[in-house]
């Protein structure tokens, strides 16, 4: 049998069907929570905004209007609860401090990452974006993880196109500041 879209069985559930709700929380899960916890930075957080998401998407489903995806739609929700979520623990959201990087071309960081092995690689990255706001995570996961269009990043995050490239290319700016001085480190340390 071939699987159904998203809409079919959206269908079902504003029918009364309220046990197909479990197939788009199965396709979905794991992007909603990857998104709310690199925005809450915590797991129990994470887990009870994702059972919040999934909980307000329910309710709110006869309301979803198709104009864009579900997948687009309930991303929007998870990302605006993560979000209320860190508002209401006091954590105060920070953009992206403008570092001067000058203008390094990309090449030019993928030949010094590419010195790493595998394994350093995945260490310094993890550690560098452990370091980034919640709102840069969030892109930098969307785009470089989950392959997700910045159409659809953009709807998600509220942010405009443009914004979500801008904030993106800065990000890949200041992973590679971070990366030099980690370079640089490990090279002192080496000798």
């Amino acid at each position: 049998m071939e699987p159904r879209d998203d809409n079919h069985y959206i269908n079902e559930v504003i029918a009364g069907n309220t046990a197909s709700f479990a197939v788009l929380i199965d396709r979905h899960k794991d992007l909603v929570y990857t998104i709310v916890l690199n925005i809450t930075r915590n797991r129990e957080d994470a887990e009870e905004v994702a059972q919040d998401v999934f909980l307000k998407a329910f309710q709110k489903l006869a309301t979803f209007r198709k104009e864009s995806s579900f997948q687009t739609w309930l991303y929007r929700i998870a990302y605006n609860e993560a979000i209320s979520k860190v508002r209401k623990n006091k954590v105060k959201l920070l953009d992206l401090e403008e570092e001067i990087t000058g203008n390094i071309p990309d090449e030019e960081m993928e030949e010094d990452v590419a010195g790493l092995d595998e394994q350093e690689q995945k260490l310094v990255i993890t550690r560098i974006l452990d370091k980034l706001p919640e709102i840069d995570r969030v892109l930098v996961s969307l785009f470089y993880l989950e392959n997700q269009p910045v159409t659809e990043i953009s709807e998600v995050t509220g942010l405009g196109e443009s914004n979500v490239k801008v904030r993106l290319h800065r990000v890949r700016k200041k992973i590679y500041s971070d990366l030099q001085q980690i370079l640089k480190k490990r090279t002192l340390s080496i000798i």
